[in-house]
């Protein structure tokens, strides 16, 4: 199927419903969460109707307590398995003697490459052989993210991306978790919009964007680890 046509048929379905014609796809869809809450929706989604989607994560190494434990409730209450995929041992070690174990804090290529080595090379294991990426962006997550497609190809990685949760508002997430009694990282209650690392990510202030609390010391221009790269939709120019 093509992006426009993919695009066109799911336009107008509900998120689940996206997922169930994703589901039908040929060749292999993977899902690729952080436990944030879009992914814990778009988890549950898939899990409630025991769709064919695979469902893997980053584990950086750094992430939070809370995480680990979101992981594992998950798994728990869903009854499925969510597979892990780690940074490359011996990469990682080099970066941590160049740079220091914080060293991400000194510059913003430093944090780049810290990125690249825990987010990005894992990530492309994670995709190798997927015809369809499902991410949990929204548009509404900040102003880089505003253009977020429904779908979009990323040439870079020979792949359709879809964002089944891009129209979703923040607060129709937060119904739906509390209304579904989802589970979801405790975290969020203490002021955490987006939950990354634990060395990159603080709870936010009142009125900035859910973002605003990643990689707080860099430019707002600056604040993306590179999964979401712009320039991978021919369709529209922007990505999310």
């Amino acid at each position: 199927m093509s992006i426009l046509s993919l695009q066109t048929s799911l336009e107008p379905l509900s998120a689940g419903q996206r997922l169930a014609l994703l589901a039908e796809e040929k060749g292999q869809v993977v899902f690729t969460t952080s436990f944030g809450l879009e992914d814990q929706a778009l988890t549950h989604l898939i899990a409630e109707r025991s769709l064919p989607i695979a469902i893997v994560t980053l584990d950086t190494g750094r992430l939070f307590s809370q995480t680990y434990d979101l992981w594992a409730e998950t798994e728990a209450r869903y009854g499925i398995r969510i597979t892990g995929y780690v940074p490359e041992a011996t990469a990682l070690e080099a970066l941590v003697q160049r740079d220091g174990i914080n060293g991400f804090r000194q510059a913003v290529v430093a944090r780049k490459a810290c990125c690249g080595i825990r987010k990005l090379e894992p990530l492309a294991r994670a995709l190798s052989g997927a015809s369809i990426w499902i991410t949990g962006l929204r548009a509404e997550q900040s102003a880089f993210r505003s253009a977020t497609p429904l779908v979009e190809e990323d040439r870079e990685r020979k792949l359709i991306k879809v964002n089944p949760l891009k129209e979703w508002t923040r607060q129709r997430l937060v119904d739906f978790i509390a209304l579904e009694r989802v589970p979801y990282n405790p975290l969020h209650d203490q002021g955490f919009a987006s939950i990354g690392c634990a060395p990159c990510t603080r709870a936010i202030k009142l009125g900035e964007p859910e973002r605003a609390g990643r990689w707080w010391w860099e430019d707002d221009s600056e604040r993306e680890c590179g999964l979401h790269a712009h320039g991978a939709n021919p369709t529209n120019g922007e990505v999310a």
